[in-house]
């Protein structure tokens, strides 16, 4: 949804700024029409430079890499969790996965049996919510940068429309008096 956000700010940027270029032309046809010196003034001055076209009509918008980063790690650790998940996996091959770790952590569990047993499932239990967590975090760092982006975007796109506001009643002004 942010990234769907940042495309229509984007386009309302372009379109902006595309609406200042034409009131800059507008300005100058204006004062072509208000007088003989006005007009010569335009002829001698240089042109403003043109804006090249959009292609497809669709500008081009990028979501922050981070943002991006987070959102395709976050995909991979969603696929290992349905695998893993008890309700969700459709074959159960966690006992040889048990019985590897434990052969390897054998030592570092207690010899109670059930008691391993217990501690290992709380192991992994542990290891889930702090994969769960990571991709949280990871997702709302990604999230919080692309908000900071767009909060800057939102400023700009601001200060153009308010030159644009008043550049639009002084050339609407200055029509009138024609």
């Amino acid at each position: 949804e942010l990234v769907r956000q940042g495309e229509a700010l984007k386009r309302t940027e372009q379109m902006v700024d595309k609406m200042d270029q034409d009131l800059k032309t507008s300005q100058r046809h204006i004062n072509s029409i208000k007088s003989v010196w006005g007009g010569l003034v335009n002829y001698f001055k240089a042109k403003p430079p043109e804006s090249k076209p959009e292609q497809n009509g669709t500008p081009e918008y990028y979501a922050n890499s981070r943002l991006k980063e987070a959102m395709m790690s976050s995909k991979e650790q969603e696929s290992k969790y349905q695998e893993s998940h008890p309700n969700l996996r459709k074959l159960d091959n966690s006992g040889f996965k048990a019985d590897l770790v434990s052969s390897v952590q054998r030592d570092s569990y207690p010899k109670n049996q059930h008691l391993r047993a217990y501690h290992q499932k709380i192991d992994k239990n542990l290891d889930e919510m702090s994969s769960g967590l990571s991709r949280l975090k990871n997702l709302a760092l990604g999230l919080q940068t692309e908000i900071d982006e767009q909060d800057d975007m939102l400023d700009r796109l601001t200060k153009k429309v308010e030159t644009l506001d008043v550049n639009i009643k002084s050339t609407d002004k200055k029509v009138r008096q024609l």
